[in-house]
């Protein structure tokens, strides 16, 4: 599969209230989110999800972001700001070949993969890296479009996540998508 990444200028489409419509962030994110905990997301966009993540981690808590866009990022801090949350949110300019997480080894509690894993040259160097940065017990929900990943390819992303220890628990319904809640061993 080719690795394309989102340009940036979608991200106002996909930061969209209108969405919202079609999926609900706050709905996605409650069963799994909670306050004081540490959310890794990368991949974020201009922040449809990382808003909800920093209410719900509340000001205890923390998101960080990552994306390798400066552009997509600018936007995510505008968004953040605009709802009183910049606090919460560690937003961080990444490379393509790494997240660059390494000061978060065995802190993060959450991590939501939404629509980026297909985008990455590497999934299994995705999947260490977010197995090193999760506690044990940890989750990561990865969720991809149906429309560009193939369920095969679904597949072999989950492969990646189970040979660092990352298994999957549950696969909850995401419209017009493929999703699986992964789990980081004890």
């Amino acid at each position: 599969m080719a690795h394309r990444v989102c340009p940036w200028w979608l991200g106002y489409f996909l930061a969209s209230p209108l969405r919202r419509l079609m999926l609900d962030p706050h709905k996605l994110l409650l069963p799994f989110v909670r306050e004081g905990m540490t959310v890794l997301e990368p991949g974020p966009g201009m922040g449809f999800f990382t808003v909800e993540l920093a209410r719900l981690v509340g000001a205890s808590g923390r998101v960080v972001a990552l994306d390798i866009q400066p552009k997509m990022l600018a936007g995510l801090k505008r968004r953040v700001a605009k709802a009183g949350l910049l606090n919460r949110v560690d937003a961080r300019l990444i490379s393509s070949d790494t997240l660059g997480v390494a000061d978060l080894k065995g802190k993060v509690d959450f991590t939501l993969a939404f629509a980026v894993v297909h985008e990455l040259p590497d999934a299994n160097r995705f999947f260490a890296e977010v197995a090193q940065a999760s506690k044990p017990g940890a989750e990561c929900l990865v969720v991809e479009p149906a429309g560009h990943v193939k369920q095969a390819y679904f597949q072999s992303e989950m492969e990646a996540a189970s040979r660092v220890g990352l298994l999957p628990t549950e696969h909850p319904s995401v419209p017009r998508s493929l999703a699986v809640l992964l789990k980081r061993g004890v």
